[in-house]
């Protein structure tokens, strides 16, 4: 790289300066911290609002695994009761050797208490599909908060150089001024001794008002830069940081098949959408788990008595218990179940055309991720040779106005183009810096 920009003093001077911005009680830092691009990413991940949401949701996904869990415990219940009668209850019999009888089985205060516990045994599969599924539930918030991360990572370092290149323009947009400045201080001199016409002072004038207002557009851009970053680190918008500035430029050599089966294995889009279909066959399960029995086992306590203790009374025992088990079995839900069914699996076809559709555009943004790359590293040699070029142009150009051998317009326009080169040359290096972010977020990474 520093071949080709030892020609121009321009670019040695600008390469590594460091935008001076800070504010220490905006950020905290130490006045002359840099925060690098890294640093920036680690602030972004670990402060937007965006990414705390996504992972909240793994902790939710989490608690619905726990609570599936529990279906296989068994379920402890119980319930107490009161009833007051106005009379005790009894019933008559009509022996055939004693004759009528008249005989009391419960006083006008009763109270039961009864202690359940009930174990499910078998429900078709349906209990451990349910679990399976919120296990896989787990898994895939993971994916989707990595997928979050991912972006949010393109998206600070786009953020990034975009404040780069803002205030690059900046300084290519005062340098403009500056030089038309002493051009037109230049036209002015002329003018006074009567040695161009007045047109030719005006024409300098004009130009040197379009710079100053593309000067106050750069500056703008650059605030409007500054903020946007700001946003995604979670600081005001107006606080001012210093970043390290990022100029390196790095051919990268990557092979497009290689970059598509990394792309496939890393992608967490890629890991979600095939949790999701793991997750629709234990819907399946559980769909057709209505067609088994369900097998259950219960254990009741059971205590009555005439007061609030159910220490028991002269018609009842103070405790009795029982063990039960019981086997339900619906069998005709005219069609419910079999078209429950085939709602999951149409439901998992539909995740698979998806996850084709995605790889698909996985391959597309692969490629088109190192077509950006490519030409990135043709512009960036290329708009070197433009700037050094138009330093030459220039300088020449003053010369030749300088003694009378050039207009003024020859002037004005080497500024143009050497203003326009020194912007494309700014733009190839980020836009450089950024494919390869891109082709980083096409990888699965960042």
């Amino acid at each position: 790289m520093m071949a080709f920009l030892r020609p121009y003093g321009f670019t040695a001077l600008v390469l590594f300066v460091v935008p001076a911005f800070h504010c220490p009680a905006a950020t905290g830092e130490h006045p002359n911290r840099v925060l690098t691009l890294v640093e920036c990413m680690e602030r972004g991940l670990a402060a937007n609002g965006e990414l705390k949401a996504a992972q909240d949701k793994i902790f939710q996904a989490d608690q619905v695994r726990r609570r599936a869990r529990t279906e296989f415990l068994p379920e402890f219940a119980m319930t107490y009761g009161y009833q007051k009668t106005d009379a005790p209850e009894a019933i008559d019999l009509d022996l055939p050797r004693s004759g009528p009888l008249h005989l009391e089985v419960s006083g006008t205060d009763n109270f039961k208490w009864v202690g359940t516990v009930t174990q499910p045994l078998f429900k078709g599969f349906g209990i451990i599909g349910n679990y399976r599924r919120a296990v896989l539930g787990v898994d895939r918030a993971r994916a989707d908060t990595e997928l979050e991360k991912i972006d949010l990572a393109l998206r600070v370092k786009q953020a990034y150089f975009n404040v780069l290149v803002s205030e690059k323009l900046v300084q290519v947009a005062e340098q403009a001024v500056t030089s038309l400045t002493a051009h037109f201080k230049n036209a002015e001199s002329f003018y006074e001794l009567e040695m161009i016409p007045p047109n030719k002072l005006l024409e300098v004038e004009v130009e040197l008002g379009s710079a100053e207002y593309e000067r106050v557009r750069a500056v703008n851009a650059s605030r409007q830069s500054r903020a946007a970053l700001n946003t995604l680190l979670s600081l005001p918008v107006d606080a001012p940081v210093i970043l390290e500035d990022v100029l390196s430029f790095l051919p990268v050599d990557e092979n497009y098949d290689d970059c598509v089966s990394r792309a496939l294995e890393q992608r967490p889009e890629i890991r979600s959408i095939q949790l999701g279909i793991l997750q629709v066959d234990q819907e399946i399960i559980m769909a057709r788990s209505k067609m088994y029995p369900e097998i259950g086992l219960q254990y009741r306590q059971v205590k009555e008595g005439d007061s609030f203790d159910v220490t028991g009374s002269r018609f009842h025992d103070p405790n009795g218990w029982e063990i039960s088990a019981a086997l339900n079995w619906v069998l005709w839900q005219w069609g419910k179940t079999r078209h429950s069914v085939a709602e999951k699996k149409s439901r998992r076809d539909e995740l698979l055309n998806l996850k084709k559709a995605l790889e698909d555009n996985i391959r597309l943004e692969v490629k088109s991720a190192l077509l950006e790359l490519d030409q990135a590293e043709a512009n960036v040699p290329r708009a070197a040779r433009s700037v050094e070029l138009g330093e030459e142009n220039l300088r020449v150009s003053r010369e030749r106005f300088a003694a009378r051998a050039a207009a003024s317009t020859e002037v004005l326009d080497a500024q143009t183009l050497l203003t326009r080169a020194k912007s494309d040359y700014f733009h190839a290096v980020y836009d450089h810096n950024l494919a390869k972010a891109a082709l980083k977020r096409a990888l699965g990474t960042y």
